[in-house]
């Protein structure tokens, strides 16, 4: 099964964007398009997710770090989310004094 993306509008104002199957890296960028295309708040739903690739990950960190919601993540995303979001703020050349 290949990713498949619907867009959403949920009652609090949100767009979600749900996605669908194995999300691999040749989808970054389409989900990034459809992000660059909302002006309010963005969550991207998981729950039907089976695969992702690390470089989903990286980016799926991006997103959250600006604000974007990641909703009904599977546990396995979840951690490898938080893992990479540590390893980020670990390695990043800016620190905090």
């Amino acid at each position: 099964m290949t990713c498949k993306i619907e867009r959403l509008v949920a009652a609090e104002n949100c767009v979600v964007f749900r996605l669908c199957g194995r999300v691999q890296t040749e989808h970054v960028a389409t989900i990034n398009d459809l992000i660059s295309g909302e002006t309010g708040a963005i969550a991207l739903d998981f729950e039907e997710v089976t695969l992702v690739d690390r470089d989903v990950v990286s980016f799926l960190v991006v997103c959250e770090l600006k604000g974007i919601e990641l909703r009904n993540s599977p546990a396995f995303l979840q951690e490898w989310v938080a893992q990479e979001k540590a390893r980020l703020i670990r390695e990043s050349p800016i620190k905090s004094t």
